[in-house]
């Protein structure tokens, strides 16, 4: 009986795969292109055909990582809740589900704007990108729950947020989404806000 292989991911994908599986998991400083060709199984030319520098991968990644991560974070948070006050809580039991994943690696984000250490590289603004687009998502949340000062809400909520990631990746502490949940409830409950 013939046996039928599955189709060969087109080389664009497999490349992108490759890159956002070996920067998030060594990093980008660490990872050369050589390498990236290499555990992609395409020719340099196929790569440069598709990306023009290592840069514009940097950038492809972080882009792609966005839209992934950004998808599946609203959907568990939507699943676990439809009420927008609930669901700025639930924030931080998604976070922790992230943080006990076994690849957790910290905010590729973040790690990607210290390493790359450039303002101006096109991957740092992907990451601002990003991290606008979580604060605008938090901010929505806020507004739809009809808090007064929302901006500032969100921003510290957003605090919340980055910060339990960054506990959370140096310190191998998951538990830091819940001490940040603590903080985001006395936050919504606060006047000051």
């Amino acid at each position: 009986m013939p046996t039928s292989k599955s189709p060969r991911k087109p080389v664009r994908e497999r490349i992108l795969e490759t890159a956002c599986e070996l920067f998030y998991q060594e990093g980008i400083q660490n990872v050369g292109i050589d390498r990236i060709i290499s555990e992609s199984g395409v020719a340099k030319m196929s790569l440069y055909n598709h990306f023009k520098s290592k840069d514009a991968l940097i950038e492809a990644f972080l882009r792609q990582r966005d839209q992934q991560w950004r998808d599946w974070f609203v959907v568990r948070v939507e699943e676990r809740s439809s009420e927008p006050k609930q669901q700025l809580l639930v924030l931080f039991d998604v976070l922790q589900e992230w943080f006990e994943s076994p690849n957790f690696r910290g905010c590729a984000f973040i790690n990607a704007t210290v390493e790359l250490a450039n303002p101006h590289h096109p991957g740092c603004q992907a990451a601002l990108d990003h991290q606008l687009t979580v604060y605008q998502y938090i901010l929505d949340l806020v507004e739809a729950e009809g808090l007064d000062s929302a901006e500032l809400v969100a921003r510290q909520l957003l605090l919340l947020v980055q910060g339990a990631i960054v506990i959370a990746m140096m310190q191998d502490r998951p538990q830091a989404a819940a001490e940040a949940k603590c903080a985001a409830i006395l936050l919504l409950k606060s006047d000051v806000s």
